[in-house]
């Protein structure tokens, strides 16, 4: 297809289509490559092909800026348990600090790009130039929303924010046989009730979601009182300050039901995003490109982290979602209709020839 394509030292997959001039500017369109632990096919890749196949339908045509469809590496956060590596690279915050991140078998992030053949020292090359226009990134809902409106496709106006903390709490581990149950420390029974404090703060406010999703036991025997729990805990919403104060009012809780059961417990932030939003003007086009492929133009907000939110940092950054059939995702049962690939891929042609024939393109996607 014309394409010239390389693996930065970030290990993302890149392929460039040439644009009219030699110094067009750069569209980027991508997704990511990684997935999650017994997970599905569409988190992700979908996106990858689906830049493809837009460059595959312009055929021979070239456009006012070059395309860079990027696989990026390590979205998820599961190996080394921070997300959006390979995206960090491209904006430049893949520091020492994140490089010396190690994952469970003490290998750094360094170390993990140095034994994929690639060179650390070169993750300056990785970073996008000033020549690149924006970022459009196409992905699976992973949610109901779209289906509960019998709708394919919708642009994505903001991305919620996010923390990612740890939480430790400790008793004491004793004989399950010769513990009275007054004279118990227990630690799993104070992180079951703070578990649902968890669940009753996520209800508590409209498009509020805290989850428990890690919760780990020692010694982790029938017969012992655990002494020590580490839970994880995610919230997330779109307005940092409802989200805030939701993290505040569960550390809160979980050091009142220590002090009440005889525990302790300390907490360290694993991750801390703020809530993006998406840029206005390229989210107008979007919206029109969604209309002029025959579907309804509507928008969402995105409970999920993506690549977006970190190259919106940087450039003008868009999102198309697709609907979720079921509201399914971080399943085997995760999948798409194939006629919202088809709505999806015509939207995305739509957008392309918007962007190619909107005057002053890039002075406009700036300063939107």
């Amino acid at each position: 297809m014309g394409v010239e394509t390389s693996i930065d030292a970030a290990g993302n997959w890149r392929a460039s289509y040439p644009g009219k001039e030699a110094a067009s500017p750069r569209l980027l369109i991508g997704s990511h490559l990684d997935t999650v632990r017994d997970a599905g096919a569409f988190d992700g890749p979908l996106g990858v092909v689906l830049g493809i196949a837009l460059i595959e339908c312009l055929g021979s045509e070239k456009l006012p800026f070059a395309i860079e469809v990027i696989g990026f590496s390590e979205e998820e956060g599961v190996r080394f348990g921070l997300p959006f590596i390979g995206s960090r690279a491209l904006v430049g915050s893949l520091d020492a600090t994140l490089l010396n991140r190690a994952d469970e078998q003490g290998m750094t992030v360094g170390s993990a790009i140095q034994s994929f053949g690639l060179d650390p020292a070169n993750l300056a090359d990785a970073k996008m130039g000033d020549d690149t226009l924006g970022y459009l990134e196409f992905h699976i809902e992973q949610g109901p929303v779209l289906e509960d409106r019998a709708l394919p496709l919708a642009a994505v106006d903001a991305i919620a924010a996010q923390t990612r903390l740890e939480l430790l709490f400790r008793g004491s581990a004793n004989h399950a046989g010769t513990t009275p149950m007054r004279l118990r420390r227990d630690a799993m029974a104070g992180a079951a009730e703070w578990i649902l404090e968890v669940e009753d703060q996520g209800r508590s406010e409209e498009e509020l979601v805290a989850t428990v999703g890690v919760v780990e036991t020692k010694p982790g025997a029938a017969n012992v009182v655990p002494g020590e729990v580490r839970c994880t805990l995610d919230v997330r919403h779109k307005d940092d300050p409802i989200r805030t104060a939701a993290v505040n009012q569960l550390l809160a809780k979980a050091g009142e039901i220590a002090r009440r059961r005889r525990l302790s417990v300390s907490h360290r932030v694993l991750l801390e995003q703020a809530s993006v939003c998406l840029n206005p003007f390229f989210l107008e086009l979007v919206e029109q490109a969604i209309g002029n492929a025959g579907c309804t133009p509507n928008q969402v907000t995105s409970g999920a982290g993506h690549d977006a939110m970190i190259l919106a940092q940087r450039v003008p950054s868009a999102m198309i979602f697709l609907r979720s059939p079921g509201g399914i995702s971080h399943s085997p049962e995760e999948t798409v209709l194939v006629e919202d690939v088809a709505h999806a891929i015509e939207a995305g042609v739509e957008l392309l020839h918007l962007l190619a024939n909107t005057p002053n393109l890039q002075r406009r996607m700036k300063s939107a």
